[in-house]
Formats: structure tokens, sequence, C-alpha cells
């Protein structure tokens, strides 16, 4: 027996060991494609790439297979890269590559093997590779649609609206899943497709209750959308410590994909992604509701930041690495961030947000009394995920992420906005502005300078710059509200808002007794409030939160 576990052991490590040597040998080939500027650069490339072919034929992946093609292809030895391209068109895909057929069908590929369009073999190529692509989604959609299926509900069926509540809150539809990996396709509009990677805890339970944990990726202006994901792209790499604790403690990680025009920063367009991706989730996951959060990485974590000042009602917590703590299309009104948490990690070498800024960030949060902790690391850049150094970062992370939960019932809304489509948090909603009345006196803007600024220079050395700028913008005119409720009676003072609801559950009022309603020190609302069918069926469909159950609601006219 022990001899079998040696022998394993060496066998494994030849297998890692080869793996390496591969590795090694075909970064170096790369190197050195990327210089070539003639013939005889590209055949050292080459050479290299079948070099690694030859000892490590095990280890051949689609990367280099397509690499040595595109050399091949421009020393017009087609051939080789047929050689080469034939096996690549089959390859499904694994791990950070693409699957072979889209090397020949994007849109660059003809530009990249101009030498090969006449040659015959390039059409019959093409048509195979139509063929992979066509098997491709055909596998995607049959993985995607077990990913969907679940047990039908009788939500509808329920004439007893007390009934209908008490059945939405012990809802459970769901079913196993086959796999622990989906890359699942998500429409945004008629014209305009992306896609979220959703990765499960060994032996996932649909009995039980999952916390989830997206992760917001940066550099949203350099990417594009894509209607599937690979399992590397999201799991290895800068984010294999996510995948680390997530199996760890059974989180369940959801990746989506952004672009320039459509994500969580830059644009609105895109901005309703997340807690619509939330909703198609929960529709097959068996979530638990008060256990939802964001985190992110650079423009990423600017992203979590933003649902969390817009958007945070579906969401217990908010985590940023390396993070813009601003609103981009926007004011940023951070008092927001009480009806929440707030956790960064920073490093002081940073260009994409000076420490300085953080100091003066941390000063207001501790101002307001606000949920927020900040760790900073010293030493390194704005690519703090990429080293070793940062997984204690993690273990914090996921430490709060496992103590903390979502209340779905605050007694105390502090709520700003300047946009009505982020006119909803908690039991306030569908607020409408008034910027034209007077402002009330506890209506203030919240700011502060910067004055440093990290950069990099020509030499690409780190330097200080001298700026001024506000660390927040407001470009519109902006509305606040802040409520209370304590023993069947909810008080409200408003400042620019002409209108909103109070939605009621049964969590939170005594629906025997009547339920008051202060405005403004005045009194609006003194009556019993009772079920409303149609409103508890219509929000749940619109939220799918199991917890936050709303049975009716009571409109406001200032």
């Amino acid at each position: 027996m022990k001899y079998g576990i040696t022998m394993l052991l060496m066998v494994l490590g030849l297998l890692v060991g080869a793996q390496e040597n591969y590795s090694a040998l075909t970064e170096k080939a790369s190197e050195v494609m990327e210089e070539a500027k003639d013939e005889a650069g590209y055949k050292k490339a080459l050479d290299l790439y079948e070099e690694a072919f030859r000892i490590y034929p095990e280890n051949i992946d689609s990367d280099g297979l397509y690499s040595a093609s595109i050399l091949a292809s421009k020393l017009k030895s087609n051939d080789k890269a047929f050689q080469y391209l034939i096996p690549l068109s089959s390859i499904k895909g694994v791990g950070y590559s693409f699957p072979g057929w889209n090397y020949i069908l994007e849109k660059d590929a003809e530009k990249e093997y101009k030498n090969l369009l006449s040659d015959p073999r390039w059409t019959s190529l093409k048509e195979q590779a139509v063929k992979y692509k066509t098997q491709f989604y055909n596998e995607l959609k049959e993985k995607e649609n077990e990913f969907y299926n679940v047990n039908k509900n009788r939500l509808k069926e329920i004439k007893d609206s007390e009934a209908l509540y008490k059945e939405i809150r012990n809802l459970t539809p769901y079913l196993p899943k086959k796999e622990r990996d989906y890359s699942i396709a998500f429409k945004i509009n008629d014209s305009a497709t992306t896609s979220f990677f959703i990765h499960f805890p060994q032996n996932y339970n649909p009995q039980k209750k999952y916390t989830l944990l997206f992760f917001l990726h940066g550099a949203v202006r350099n990417n594009e959308l894509i209607d599937y994901q690979m399992a590397g792209w999201n799991l290895d790499g800068w984010n294999r410590y996510y995948k680390k604790y997530a199996d760890q403690n059974n989180v369940i990680m959801v990746f989506p994909r952004a672009s320039k025009k459509y994500n969580w920063m830059l644009s609105d367009d895109g901005f309703f992604m997340i807690p619509e991706m939330l909703k198609q989730i929960k529709k097959t996951i068996n979530i638990d509701d008060n256990k939802v959060f964001i985190a992110g990485h650079s423009n990423g974590a600017t992203g979590s930041f933003s649902y969390l000042m817009k958007q945070p009602t579906p969401f217990a917590g908010f985590y940023g690495f390396n993070a813009y703590p601003k609103v981009f299309t926007g004011g940023t009104f951070v008092e927001n961030i009480k009806n929440r948490s707030l956790m960064s990690f920073s490093t002081d070498k940073d260009y994409y947000y000076p420490q300085n800024a953080n100091d003066d960030f941390k000063k207001l949060m501790n101002g307001i009394q606000a949920d927020y902790k900040e760790y900073r690391y010293h030493g390194f850049p704005h690519w703090f995920p990429q080293f070793d150094e940062s997984e204690p970062a993690y273990q914090i992370l996921f430490k709060d992420l496992k103590n903390r939960k979502r209340n779905p019932f605050p007694k105390d809304i502090s709520w700003e906005l300047d946009d009505e489509r982020n006119g909803n948090i908690d039991w306030i909603s569908n607020i409408k502005l008034d910027t034209l009345s007077k402002k009330a006196h506890w209506h203030k803007k919240l700011n502060f300078k910067i004055n440093k600024w990290l950069a990099y220079d020509e030499k690409d050395s780190l330097i200080v710059k001298n700026v001024d700028k506000n660390a927040f913008d407001f470009p519109r005119k902006s509305g606040k509200i802040k409520a209370e409720y304590r023993n069947n009676v909810f008080r409200a003072e408003t400042s620019n808002v002409k209108s909103f609801s109070i939605n009621i559950s049964p969590e939170t009022v005594d629906l025997k007794k009547n339920v008051k309603v202060y405005v403004n020190g005045k009194l609006y609302f003194d009556e019993k409030i009772n079920y409303n069918h149609e409103y508890l069926l219509e929000n749940f469909f619109n939220t799918q939160d199991r917890e936050q159950v709303w049975i009716n609601y009571i409109d406001v006219k200032i």
C-alpha cells in the first residue's frame, strides 16, 4: 500500500512538472512571438511551440495550437497551419481557453489567417467549426435549461391572502443541480446579451438556504459582452481566493460580465443587471435572502459601492478591493451607507484612489457613524489580488460575510436620491422628487477635497501629483427622506420629495390595530391595513424575496 501511494505521488509530481515545463516553454514562445517582426522571429517562436508540443504532447492546449497556427500562417506554411487548426477546432474549451471553433470564426480570424483563405481546406475548416459551434451552444442550452428547472409552485392558485403570504415565506420549489459550474446567458435588451458564471459549493442541497456573493470585475471600459464564460476566467488567477473561501464556507459565487456600455459604474444602462440576475437565480436556487452580498475589484469595487449608494435593498453587505468610492452617474449620497455596511481593502501604492483620500473617506464614515471598515496593505499596487499576500483580506471578508445578515425590516431609514429609478429602500418605495420645493435645513451635502493623487510617469514610476478635486459630484438636485417605525406608528421627514409609499408587512405591524403615519410632524394616515392580494403576489414576482414580503402599501403625497 505504501509503495502504491509513493508511486501515485511520483506520477502526480511528474504530471505537475510536465505542465509547468510546458507552460514555461509556451510562455517563452509567446514572448518571442510578441517581439517578432520578421520571418526569422516568427520561425523562432514557432520552433519553441513545436518543441513544447514534441516534449509534452499530453499538455498541448488550445492557446498553444492557436499561436502555432498563426505563426505557420504568417510563414505561409499551410500544411503546418492546418495541422494545428484541425485539432484546435474540435477543442471544447476548458480553463481559460475559448472553445476551438471561436478562434476560427471570430471576427479577426480572416485577417489573422489571410494566407490560408485561398486554400480549399480553410472553407472545410470553417464549415466544421460552424458545426462545433452549434453543438457547443446546444450543450450550453441543455445545461441552462437544467439549471432553471424547478418544481411548479401553486401561488397563483391560492385565493386566501394570508395563506398566500405563508406559502411565499415557505416556498421551496428547488431541485438538485447536476453541475457545480454553469455559464448562463443573460438578455440585456433585444440587441445585447451577456452572461453570468455561477459556482456552487460541493454537495449543493436544494433544501438548504445558501449565502450568495456576486463578484464584479474591473476594467469595464476594456471588456466586451460575451454570452458564455469559461471556468478559468472566474475561478483561477486573481479570483483564486474567492473560490477557496467560498468553497470552505458553502457560499455560491456569481460572476457577471459587463462592458463599456453595460456595466455597474460608468453607465446606468447596465445597472439593472445585478438585481435582475439575482432575481433569476432566486427562482431556481435556494438563496438565503438575508445573506446576499456584492464584492468587486477596481471598477467592480466602485460598482459594489454604487449598489450600496443606489439600490442596496436585496443585499446584506458590500465589499471592495482597491475601490474608488464614488457614484459616477449622479450624486454620491454617503449617508445612504447607514442602511447597510461597507468593507474596503486598500493599498498605499494604488494609482486608482490615493491613501490620503481613503483617510478622509474613513473620517467621513466615522463622522456619520457608518458601519464601515477599511484594511490597508502597504507596499502593494492597484492589482493587489494578484499577490499571495492578499489572502488574509479574503479571510477577513468571508468571516464578516459569515456573521452578517440583512435586517429586512430596519426600524430606521435614511435615503437620498437624484434619480427616481433609485427610489426604493426596504419598506420605503416609489419615491418621487420635487426639486423645486424648498430644501429642509437638515438636508445637506457631505463632501471633502482631494489634493494628492498617485500616477505613473513615462518610466512607469509612481509619482505624487497635486490635484484639486472634490471627492464627489452632485450634478442634479436631490431629495431625501428620513423615516422610522415603532409600535404601528410610522414617522417620516422629507426634503424635496413629492410622494412615496410605505410597504407593510405582518412582521412590522399588528394588522389588528390601526397603522398611523406622520409626515413632517402631521398625522397623515390612521387606519387598519388589510392584505392586498394582487400587490402581495406582484411584489413577490418582482423580487423573489421570501423574507422581505410586502402585503400592502400606503401611498403618501406631500
